[in-house]
């Protein structure tokens, strides 16, 4: 972080309990089911204690996946064990499991279906751009109707209200406004900086990226996904740090879309989700010595 920046916090929802993390420390807010709120902290390796090869652009954005990704799994960790009752509880080896299939559900659904339904477009539209923009239009078809799936569960829409917190608590600091549920709860549930926005530009740039590397075989297409993934997160990161930090109407304009999408994955939390979501960041501020300045 430059001199004189101010620290961007950020976070996730996750088990009946909201994760904020800072540039050197995490903090996860459960509440429990005797209604309390149970607060663990991780300390994070601060972006300028890195080597300077992490620190350059696109690289430090697949930094920035691989952290988040070990600290959501750590998070969602403490929150299954906080929350749930002991019999509940996934063990080592089921949580292992679980991770393996989301994972394999994620190449299925967003790596591999896409671009066999695009292969079925190709005497439509021959191989190039346009064929990869067609996969790119699928994948993002097939996220949108996956998010809108899952938000009929009710225990997905209690996180998604979770999402919500984590968003207007963060909005409500980052405008100066005291860290109280009565004032975090005018603040909006859509915030930039959001891991959805993130996906979205993922999805986007893989259009243009892959359609430099011609149309081969489905499982060399499928690996080729694979393997740039690393480089489009990179990217997409750049993408969403600086549409964050500008007000230029061209990052207005790349916002609005993951801006909108947040309809499917934020909902309104209750005043007793804002209040667990307020003690997250109030964990990281705490740790890092960073009190609100409250206008």
């Amino acid at each position: 972080m430059r001199p004189g920046e101010v620290p961007q916090y950020g976070g996730q929802a996750v088990i009946e309990g909201v994760m904020m993390r800072g540039p050197s420390v995490a903090a996860v807010a459960v509440r429990r089911r005797d209604a309390a709120i149970h607060l663990e902290r991780r300390r994070l390796t601060p972006p300028g204690g890195r080597p300077a090869g992490l620190r350059l652009p696109v690289v430090r954005g697949v930094v920035a996946l691989w952290e988040a990704l070990s600290l959501g799994v750590w998070a969602l960790w403490q929150s299954a064990n906080q929350s749930l009752e002991e019999d509940e509880r996934l063990s080592t080896g089921e949580m292992v499991l679980t991770l393996v299939l989301a994972v394999a559900l994620a190449v299925g659904l967003f790596a591999l279906a896409p671009t066999a339904a695009a292969g079925g477009l190709k005497r439509l539209i021959g191989a190039g751009f346009w064929l990869h923009l067609a996969e790119g239009l699928i994948r993002v078809a097939i996220l949108i109707a996956y998010l809108a799936a899952i938000t009929r569960l009710p225990d997905i829409r209690r996180v998604l209200a979770y999402h919500g917190a984590e968003h207007k608590v963060i909005n409500a600091y980052e405008a100066g406004w005291a860290l109280e549920p009565d004032a975090v709860g005018r603040a909006s549930r859509f915030h930039p900086r959001c891991g959805t926005s993130f996906l979205l530009y993922v999805v986007l740039l893989s259009a243009l990226l892959f359609s430099f590397f011609g149309w081969p075989g489905l499982l060399f297409r499928v690996a080729i996904r694979l393997a740039a993934l690393p480089v489009i997160a990179g990217l997409a990161y750049e993408i969403l740090k600086w549409s964050s930090r500008s007000r230029s109407p061209v990052s207005v304009w790349l916002a609005w879309p993951g801006l909108w999408l947040q309809r499917l994955t934020t909902r309104e939390p209750d005043e007793a989700q804002l209040e667990v979501a307020i003690r997250a960041l109030e964990g990281v501020l705490e740790e890092a010595g960073d009190a609100p300045a409250v206008r």
